[in-house]
């Protein structure tokens, strides 16, 4: 599924990230990368807050429909 399309609250881990050259670097050195957790702390009308690490971020929501993702259970 795509980022945008996640829960608030949902926990999940990157499985790809699809974005022109620049954004995709710039999201890797932020820490996200294929296999990182991710969880969505609050969606707003264009923009996506979540945290990676520890730390909190905002995207927009094209970017975060270049983010693939899948849900993580909760015996993961």
């Amino acid at each position: 599924m795509k980022m945008k399309d996640g829960k608030k609250g949902g926990t999940y881990l990157v499985e790809d990230i699809r974005l022109e050259e620049a954004i995709m670097r710039r999201l890797q050195m932020l820490g996200m990368i294929q296999g990182t957790q991710v969880e969505i702390l609050n969606k707003k009308h264009s923009a996506l807050i979540f945290k990676v690490r520890g730390t909190r971020y905002a995207i927009g929501t094209a970017v975060a429909a270049g983010i693939e993702v899948k849900e993580v259970s909760g015996d993961e």
